[in-house]
């Protein structure tokens, strides 16, 4: 055994198999310090990425199998014959458990691609059958799926949409050209079930965020209303969600800070903040600071005396003093301070004279 090498241990994760194995094959090029492997770790190694492509092997077999228990349900929608209650609710359950351990595989498949390993486009490209019932899956999460009579079945299938088209150009696409993001702004804004409504805004976000065509399509939506109407909601998520999308987009593109302002937006955020204190209102104010940094209308709006803003902000910057969770919201208030206000009466004093 070489020295040192039984001091060494065995990585733990496929990160670590990995960098074994280029560290094995650099030093089989010359390229770095050569040191022997002992036939013990060689044998691990075989025996480890053996391991892991009967794992992708395994992950393409559930895939299938949950893509037959979909097929089910779009057959159950054609069928027509009335089933018994209990009956049914297996099924239900069934296309639940289908559409949620197809959510977790898509997001270990994108994972994996972001650590150096086949993602999900390589295992279509090897996967054929795979590829071509992934996307009639997600076709039918579009048609059927999201308007299902069951909430547990509308959210995960936009749990699916979003772990799909997240960080996947290809999917967002396909999804963008089959009305996805209609479909799942209705849900956002209008949905009986909470839980339907914070997943659509996360696979509206996995649309729209660092896609120019998605974002196109959000604003001829009014997808910017849906937005402020979320953060008026009662849900906690969703406020937050929707807050945070908002500033994302503002922060990502001023140029549309226009179309905001001329919604009223900055009067309906002011209004938020005076309702009783939440995390999310630092979302808020960070969207105000963002209306107002070198934009003259977003400066008028936040100045005008009927919305009170300069006392607000005071008041709250006064309870957020010393609390340390709240430090980067009370940086935003100041921030507006001294933005909206503090060189406000300068102005007006040069002008009196």
């Amino acid at each position: 055994m070489a020295e040192g090498e039984g001091n060494r241990q065995h990585p733990r994760n496929l990160q670590g198999i990995l960098r074994m194995a280029v560290e094995a094959g650099s030093a089989a090029d010359g390229t770095a310090p050569s040191e022997p492997m002992s036939e013990e770790r060689k044998e691990w190694l075989r025996a480890a990425m053996a391991e892991v492509c009967r794992g992708q092997k395994d992950e393409v077999e559930q895939m299938k199998e949950c893509l037959a228990i979909l097929r089910r349900e779009e057959a159950k929608g054609t069928e027509g014959d009335e089933e018994e209650e209990d009956e049914e609710e297996e099924e239900d359950e069934a296309t639940e458990d289908a559409l949620e351990l197809l959510s977790e595989l898509c997001e270990n498949l994108d994972n994996a691609r972001g650590e150096g390993v086949a993602g999900t486009s390589h295992y279509f490209s090897l996967h054929t059958d795979v590829h071509i019932s992934w996307c009639w899956g997600l076709d039918l999460c579009l048609s059927r799926c999201l308007a299902h009579p069951q909430g547990g079945v509308r959210w995960r299938a936009a749990q699916l949409l979003a772990s799909c088209a997240q960080n996947m150009p290809e999917v967002q696409r396909h999804l963008l050209d089959r009305e996805a993001l209609t479909r799942l702004l209705r849900l956002t804004d209008a949905d009986p079930q909470p839980a339907v409504r914070v997943k659509a805004l996360y696979a509206v976000s996995c649309l729209v965020r660092e896609q120019e065509t998605g974002l196109k399509l959000f604003l001829s939506l009014d997808g910017f209303s849906v937005l402020m109407r979320g953060m008026q909601s009662d849900n906690e998520k969703l406020r937050t969600k929707s807050a945070f999308l908002l500033l994302n987009l503002l922060t990502a593109h001023p140029e549309h800070r226009d179309t905001v302002l001329s919604m009223g937006m900055v009067q309906q955020l002011v209004s938020i903040l005076r309702t009783p204190h939440s995390p999310f209102h630092e979302h808020v104010l960070g969207t105000l600071c963002c209306l107002v940094d070198g934009c003259s209308q977003g400066l008028k709006d936040c100045r005008s005396p009927d919305l009170g803003l300069e006392e607000l902000l005071k008041r709250k910057a006064q309870e957020l003093q010393g609390k340390e969770e709240s430090q980067e919201e009370l940086e935003f208030c100041e921030r507006l301070l001294a933005a909206c206000f503090r060189g406000q009466r300068h102005d007006d004093n040069g002008m009196d004279r």
